[in-house]
């Protein structure tokens, strides 16, 4: 039972980094780089857009991800655990086709296939 418990603090990792890749995404969508013509109004910007709450949020959960991590890396061996954080790819295909209306794509599927076969083989490593 305590080794599916551990297996939370992988998917905590998973769900706040991908949860943090949406959030920025939605945020930065509205604007374009092209109306900023120089390198220094581009990270004016981009330093601007820090102060945004909901980027702070995101980088929050990045910063929870990271914490979720060093717990699972005291819990599974990072050759067993790594492999998990694809799931991250297959979560962001999904939502970013629901969300954001990106295109899905027969080699996008072959590709969340191939990580999925992946990870299944990984997983039987233990």
């Amino acid at each position: 039972m305590q080794f599916f418990l551990n297996h939370i603090y992988i998917f905590l990792t998973i769900a706040f980094a991908v949860s943090s890749q949406l959030i920025i995404k939605w945020k930065m969508s509205s604007f374009s780089l092209d109306t900023y013509t120089t390198i220094y109004e581009k990270f004016i910007f981009a330093f601007t857009m820090l102060l945004n709450p909901y980027i702070l949020i995101s980088l929050t959960l990045t910063l929870l991800s990271g914490l979720s991590w060093m717990i699972a890396m005291t819990k599974f061996d990072i050759s067993y655990a790594y492999p998990f954080t694809t799931l991250g790819f297959i979560f962001i295909f999904i939502f970013s086709a629901f969300f954001f209306n990106e295109p899905v794509t027969w080699q996008k599927i072959i590709g969340l296939i191939f990580i999925i076969t992946g990870i299944i083989i990984t997983s039987r490593s233990i």
